[in-house]
């Protein structure tokens, strides 16, 4: 049976991955980023119409202001796009993964709570492989979304595939708020690993401290 420390730190590790896969499942129905495209109609001399791209996961809104005539808001389906975006499926299932990972790790920190698998795979050891990838896999869809919303046509595209009539401009790109809760996801995965490096160490000591009377013990002694 686990000793009360080793059970405190590996429930406290769970929990703290627990929490962040909350977190990242409801960023994930949550809008992810806002592109304003300045626009008008094909010819026209002044961009003086707007085209607001708002992106989610799997669904999106545009929402044209004079870009040509009234207003007007459609929704759009991200996998009925004419040019699926290859970066935003790629961050879909990157996130994917991580939930996956995610839950290896909640797993194991439980095992961990209530038997003692030592240095196996199914020990600390699988809980850092399986939170340093969750952490690791998270960074990199904070840098492929961006890409996929600053640098590609993504907005252009969508815009496109409703009235190819028009002319567009500049445009400027604002994270909300499901991109921006990928963060404690990840900062939270940290502390996982933080909570079972910091048991590892502290029992790794223990035992050093056990072993040094032994070591430090005069040879007259130790022969009895």
């Amino acid at each position: 049976m686990p000793s009360s420390k080793k059970i405190l730190y590996f429930i406290s590790s769970a929990l703290s991955t627990t929490i962040s896969v909350g977190l990242l499942g409801f960023g994930m129905s949550q809008q992810w980023s806002t592109t304003t495209v300045l626009c008008a109609r094909n010819g026209a001399d002044d961009l003086n119409g707007t085209a607001v791209v708002t992106m989610g996961l799997f669904k999106g809104l545009l929402l044209r202001d004079g870009c040509p005539g009234f207003q007007i808001e459609s929704s759009f389906s991200v996998a009925e796009l004419c040019a699926p975006p290859a970066l935003h499926f790629l961050s879909v299932i990157l996130l994917a993964l991580c939930l996956l990972f995610s839950a290896g790790s909640i797993l194991l920190s439980l095992y961990n709570s209530v038997s003692n698998p030592y240095q196996t795979c199914m020990g600390y050891v699988g809980v850092y492989v399986c939170s340093s990838l969750s952490a690791s896999l998270s960074v990199l869809v904070l840098i492929l979304f961006v890409i996929n919303v600053s640098v590609t046509s993504l907005a252009e595209d969508v815009v496109f595939s409703v009235d190819e009539s028009v002319d567009l401009g500049k445009k400027s790109v604002e994270m909300k708020v499901g991109y921006f809760l990928v963060i404690p996801y990840t900062v939270l995965s940290l502390v996982a690993i933080g909570l079972i490096y910091f048991y590892e160490h502290a029992a790794y000591t223990h035992k050093q401290e056990q072993e040094k009377p032994t070591e430090d013990a005069p040879m007259e002694t130790m022969m009895y």
